[in-house]
């Protein structure tokens, strides 16, 4: 760890119908939740969290998001609504309030999945900027999100730092 450590915002919002009714427990935000902070902090940063769970919706999911941004939150981490289902519309809710999209992102997991796992290709999952805070689409399914972050992670300080309006690594 660097002498100075950065604070970093983080939001997990989870898109679940079932989840919400309490059918099933958020193990998917969990994991999203316990893996970023392992590695931001491991990295050098001071991370505070909060957690979001929502039912499956555009609107609300949308509001969400731009909330979050809204507050100076530097990185928002969606779980859920990503695949192919009726009420899988996290990636709408997310093109409805980001600034610019950075599909390299989830480019890069498809890519590294796709031979071991091509259904890798079915998720619908975006990246993108509302202002300065940078949201990341994640699949539900808590293996799922863990093949995402280990891909994702280790661009996510450089990233922030991007966002936050600098061109080198925050500490």
């Amino acid at each position: 760890m660097s002498e100075a450590t950065a604070a970093l915002r983080l939001v997990v919002i989870t898109a679940s119908d079932r989840a919400t009714a309490g059918a099933y427990a958020d193990v998917g935000g969990d994991t999203a939740q316990e893996l970023a902070e392992t590695f931001l902090r491991a990295d050098g940063f001071v991370v505070t969290t909060t957690r979001i769970l929502l039912p499956d919706g555009r609107a609300h999911l949308a509001a969400a998001i731009a909330g979050a941004a809204a507050d100076g939150v530097d990185l928002v981490l969606t779980t859920g609504g990503t695949g192919l289902g009726p009420r899988d519309v996290t990636p709408e809710a997310t093109r409805d309030v980001i600034d610019r999209e950075v599909p390299g992102l989830m480019e890069a997991v498809r890519a590294h999945h796709r031979a071991a796992r091509p259904q890798v290709d079915l998720s619908r999952a975006v990246a993108g900027l509302v202002g300065r805070t940078l949201v990341l689409n994640l699949p539900g399914s808590p293996r799922a999100v863990g093949e995402f972050l280990a891909v994702l992670l280790p661009l996510l300080p450089h990233a922030v730092a991007m966002a936050r309006g600098g061109d080198q690594h925050p500490h």
